[in-house]
């Protein structure tokens, strides 16, 4: 047993979907920070199988069964790119053995990032950068996050998502005790004092939002085999995946190489890029403080937060 989950649970969960579930061995996936996640061999099959933290968990709102967009996304890349998106095998949120929403994927070859430093760092920031190029391309009529967890309305245009977005996650961070009246109303201001940055004819693309080390898998070659978790994935301006790529240190030069596209550099690019950044950085306030308990790593992110405002929005 592992996570409180029995392995017979799990494979009276999962043995419907399997071709050979006589012989279903499950190896706990140890880098999980978010799902509860397994390697999953069955007979021929090398499957990962991953799990929705329950109901109950503290989340950032977009979280909140976020896993259910996965397969329509999934689709998506594997039908109009060649990002190796791990094909689905099936997305269960029927609760009819275990608790929680699941989704079986197919095993990717590879490892992350992390595990592999021998490889050329710069090909394969260049690899990712084709495979976001591609994947933004990949356009909606609406804007936000539109998968079928349905975290907010869909909107007609990126300035107003992004203003609702930013309201919805101050509602959380105000919501585990971090953020009283006062700073709460300066960061719901601030943007709406630079709203009309954000309200610009930019096309609603599809957003991974969470690209870092361990979420791209390498093989021994440095062939990128693998780019997984689009769970976060949103649908919106660019700009806002680069400030997470910023955070995760994959914007280098490599990486604009493969992407393919001059980075906007304009002041208002830079404005706009201080309140993404804010936006990722904020997450991890709710995340500490509601989810892991730790409310020191929770003050980190918001003395950072506050730092980078006073530096940046309010000379």
């Amino acid at each position: 047993m592992t996570g409180g989950f029995e392995y017979q649970h799990l494979s009276e969960a999962i043995a419907p979907l399997l071709p050979d579930a006589g012989s279903v061995r499950f190896e706990p996936i140890p880098t999980g920070k978010f799902n509860e996640s397994y390697f999953v061999t069955a007979g021929d099959l090398e499957a990962v199988l991953r799990i929705a933290p329950p109901d109950d968990a503290v989340f950032v709102f977009y979280e909140r069964a976020m896993m259910r967009q996965e397969p329509e996304i999934h689709a998506l890349l594997t039908s109009r790119t060649t990002v190796p998106a791990p094909p689905v095998i099936a997305f269960d949120d029927g609760r009819a053995v275990i608790d929680r929403d699941f989704i079986l994927m197919e095993r990717l070859p590879g490892r992350p990032l992390t595990e592999a430093p021998a490889v050329d760092y710069d090909s394969v920031l260049g690899q990712i950068g084709e495979f976001l190029a591609q994947t933004h391309e990949i356009t909606a009529e609406k804007y936000g996050y539109l998968g079928a967890h349905r975290p907010m309305r869909p909107r007609d245009g990126w300035g107003e998502a992004f203003v609702v977005m930013w309201d919805l996650l101050i509602d959380d961070i105000v919501g585990v005790g971090f953020y009283d009246q006062a700073e709460s109303e300066l960061l719901r201001a601030l943007v709406r004092h630079h709203a009309a940055l954000f309200d610009r004819e930019v096309p609603a693309s599809l957003l991974h939002m969470d690209v870092w080390h361990q979420n791209i898998l390498v093989d021994a070659d440095g062939t990128v085999t693998g780019l997984v978790d689009w769970d976060r994935a949103l649908w919106g301006d660019p700009e806002i995946e680069f400030a997470v790529l910023d955070y995760c240190g994959i914007s280098e030069p490599a990486f604009w190489e493969g992407y393919g596209r001059p980075r906007n550099t304009s002041p208002a690019a830079s404005v706009r890029q201080t309140f993404y950044l804010l936006y990722e950085l904020q997450k991890y306030i709710v995340i500490e403080q509601g989810r892991r308990h730790n409310p020191t790593k929770a003050r980190r992110y918001k003395q950072q937060v506050l730092g980078l405002v006073r530096e940046r929005l309010l000379r």
